[in-house]
Parts: C-alpha cells; sequence; structure tokens
C-alpha cells in the first residue's frame, strides 16, 4: 500500500501504469512473505510493467523510529522556529516541524 496524495492505493502485479504523487505516511511493502512497513515524506510512486518505483524526499524504516527521539527533536525544533530570525529560516524550521510531527503521527498509530 502506498499513501498517495489522492489516498492510499495498492499495487499487484500486472497493475496499470500510473505515476501517482504522495503525501506523508507509511509506505507497505510485502515481498515473498515479509511485510516492510516505510515512512515516506512526499515524493513520486511510479508504477510500470516493470514494477514499482518510490522516489521520496524522506524514508524511514518505521521499525527505526524512535518515539523518544522524535519528541526530543520536536522540541529542537520548535525552538528553532521560535528562534528564526528571517521569514527563510522560519519556513525551513516549521517544515521540519511539520515532517517531525507527521512522522510522531505514524507513530502513534
Amino acid at each position: 500500500d502506498l499513501p498517495g496524495a489522492g489516498g492510499d492505493f495498492g499495487v499487484l502485479a500486472g497493475h496499470a501504469p500510473m505515476l501517482s504523487s504522495l503525501r506523508a505516511g507509511v509506505l507497505t511493502v510485502k515481498q515473498d512473505g515479509v511485510t516492510d512497513r516505510i515512512f515516506v515524506h512526499g515524493g513520486f510512486a511510479d508504477v510500470n510493467e516493470a514494477g514499482l518505483t518510490v522516489l521520496a524526499e524522506k524514508a524511514i524504516r518505521v521499525a527505526e523510529l524512535n518515539p523518544d527521539d522524535i519528541a526530543s527533536e520536536i522540541r529542537d525544533a520548535e525552538e528553532d522556529v521560535a528562534d528564526a530570525k528571517t521569514p527563510a529560516a522560519r519556513q525551513a524550521a516549521e517544515t521540519q516541524l511539520q515532517q517531525l510531527r507527521e512522522v510522531q503521527a505514524v507513530l502513534k498509530g
């Protein structure tokens, strides 16, 4: 399953070719009886006759995410937003904060 911008979708062998933008969410890959869950933040999914290619801005295996580390990073990012001296610095800090909150939401289920 993929977190498409227009909604989640699955891809099976022989799927019709398509291109979709991705939103932040969990990509679930099932192959040879093994399931892998990967948090992706934005990007694109290209489905074609050869298979699936995902180009993500950020990709982290859900099993590697630590809730305490994410909470600490969120506190740091909130400080960065408060301390930003320029609009560009504030925008960058807010983007980072938003991404971290999306990761935290995935961990909370």
